[in-house]
């Protein structure tokens, strides 16, 4: 492969075919089905794209960056598997989810030989950086795992500040996109203060990037968003619009907002309808948009200071660019 790739749009290509080359096949197939259903949708591949891009914006060979960034995708898609479980959520990148249409037990196990198969990929390269990639690797796995304990925590939880909430989406969402661009950077044999800037940027990106997720959850179309809508407020996550909607919130309002999330007995519908129209009242989608600008922009400037020359930043500069724009 070309290391001097010129567009976003061809690593993203050069990792779809990379990925739709591998079968994941194996017996029994039940437990290898639901892997390769994953694996194969057309996903937005956010985090291998970090990954040959930091490789590529630092000189480094793509051929040497794919394996371990596969890996990445692998370890992405695992935690996708079993967050639809504990969420229950039936729709992923509009298609069943996998314990949707396998049910629970497969969807356990197909998740549990996804973690091993990233590891089978994150190893995939030059001896003298492995125990750095893999130390990096376990960190991450261990703080995505912390992250989404404390998400489980908080829906039963009313104390939840917003500085909870961030530390929560940095461990859960942004540490994997600052390994992603970290992992890369290695792989180029960049100086440690080179990988380690590029880390904050992706931590940065994470927590933008949630922000607009959460946003999304509420307002986004279904068929471009591929997950169910109102989800979020379905499980009673406390989420960025949640906890600033409390904030703002009315004494009524407020005991509006207690009752939908302390009721189990109110329509789904319902609940979604009645919550969303506390949300549109207090104008919480503008508070999160502000707050994800806010991450962007940090990102972009950290991006700014990096020491590398500009035109090898271009494509992370666009792609940081392109998240601030995420439809609803």
């Amino acid at each position: 492969m070309d290391t001097e790739i010129r567009s976003i749009e061809q690593i993203h290509q050069y990792i779809n075919r990379e990925i739709e080359s591998i079968p994941f096949s194996g017996c029994p197939s039940n437990l290898y089905d639901p892997i390769a259903y994953i694996m194969h949708q057309n996903g937005k591949r956010l985090r291998p794209v970090l990954a040959l891009i930091a490789c590529n914006m630092l000189g480094g060979d793509l051929n040497k960056i794919i394996r371990p960034a596969i890996g990445i995708e692998i370890f992405h898609n695992f935690t996708l598997v079993h967050d639809d479980i504990m969420d229950q959520s039936p729709i992923r990148r509009n298609h069943e989810t996998v314990y949707k249409k396998w049910g629970t037990n497969i969807a356990i196990l197909a998740g549990d030989t996804m973690f091993a198969l990233a590891y089978e990929f994150l190893v995939q390269t030059d001896e003298d950086i492995l125990g750095e990639i893999i130390r990096l690797f376990n960190k991450t796995a261990i703080e995505v795992c912390e992250g989404q304990q404390l998400d489980i925590e908080f829906e039963n939880r009313i104390d939840v500040s917003i500085d909870d909430y961030i530390e929560m989406i940095r461990k859960k969402t942004a540490v994997l996109l600052g390994t992603s661009l970290m992992t890369g950077a290695i792989v180029a044999r960049a100086s440690k203060e080179q990988a380690e800037h590029l880390y904050k940027i992706g931590i940065m990106m994470g927590l933008a990037f949630q922000l607009m997720d959460d946003i999304l959850d509420v307002y986004a179309q279904q068929d471009k968003f591929g997950k169910s809508i109102g989800n979020d407020i379905l499980t009673n996550k406390r989420t960025y619009l949640f906890l600033q909607a409390y904030h703002k919130a009315n004494p009524s309002q407020r005991r509006e907002l207690d009752e939908c999330f302390g009721n189990l007995s109110i329509p789904a519908d319902e609940k979604i309808s009645r919550v969303k129209h506390i949300y549109d009242d207090l104008k919480v989608d503008d508070d999160g948009y502000a707050m994800a600008d806010r991450y962007y922009n940090e990102a972009l400037r950290l991006l700014n200071e990096l020491p590398v020359d500009n035109y090898r930043k271009i494509q992370l500069k666009s792609l940081i660019e392109r998240l601030t724009v995420r439809e609803v």
